[in-house]
């Protein structure tokens, strides 16, 4: 696996708060190994731990990447949607942002079905053949992409499965954790405190609360997916 050092900073993680846990009595033991004090009812996550296994994601990632690899980043609350979307489009991943739909990837020949509902209403409107139709048609076309448009909008050009998962938040995730382990394809997951760190591939302890934090921990990840993209183009 290509190693390059991918700048990853103490300090920079300090600020973002990646080192925020969940309070302690909300916590797996599991991560006993990732916690390196108590201050004020949390847990704090060691960054030591944090920089070394968010740089062997970033070695992944880099190494996928350039073999012309797809990836699928998954993260649906709040506070993660827009620095998901923001990254995935920025690396040209495949995302999801808004609801994980249960079968999304386990069942992908139903998720293929609706991507591909979802292309031809797209081209439908964008040849302009629904402002032809009966207003109440031209209606419900509309709710429709609209609705796919929300859940499958990042995945429109997904043609298979992708080769790796970043997710962001396990215990929100859980569900397409779980497909990803049933399918076999290779996860990277943001873990806090209460989480369990022997589920994903690479396990990346962070704070999944601040938004600062899940930014930070995105952008290393999209800077390697980037680099490695490069190299592709540049060495196909």
């Amino acid at each position: 696996m290509t190693r390059i050092y991918w700048n990853i900073n103490l300090e920079e993680m300090m600020e973002a708060g990646v080192h925020f846990g969940h309070g302690t009595r909300k916590w797996n033991p599991r991560m006993s190994p990732y916690i390196s004090a108590k201050c004020k009812g949390i847990h704090i996550i060691n960054l030591t731990r944090t920089a070394r296994f968010l740089s062997e994601a970033c070695d992944l990632v880099f190494d996928t990447s350039s073999r012309g690899k797809q990836f699928l980043i998954v993260g649906t609350k709040n506070k993660a949607a827009d620095s998901v979307a923001r990254a995935a489009i920025r690396a040209r991943c495949h995302y999801v942002n808004k609801k994980w739909l249960g079968g999304m990837l386990t069942n992908w020949s139903t998720t293929e079905t609706r991507l591909h509902k979802f292309r031809d209403l797209r081209m439908e409107q964008t040849a302009g053949r629904l402002a032809r139709l009966p207003k109440r048609d031209a209606a419900v076309v509309k709710r429709q992409l609209s609705h796919l448009q929300t859940y499958l909008g990042g995945i429109k050009y997904m043609t298979g499965l992708p080769d790796i998962v970043i997710i962001v938040d396990q215990q929100e995730e859980y569900t397409a954790l779980r497909e990803c382990i049933t399918l076999g394809i290779p996860t990277i997951c943001l873990i806090d405190t209460n989480c369990n760190p022997d589920l994903a591939d690479i396990s990346i302890p962070a704070n999944d609360d601040a938004i600062a934090s899940i930014r930070l921990i995105l952008t290393k990840l999209v800077f390697a997916i980037c680099e490695g993209r490069s190299s592709y183009i540049r060495n196909p």
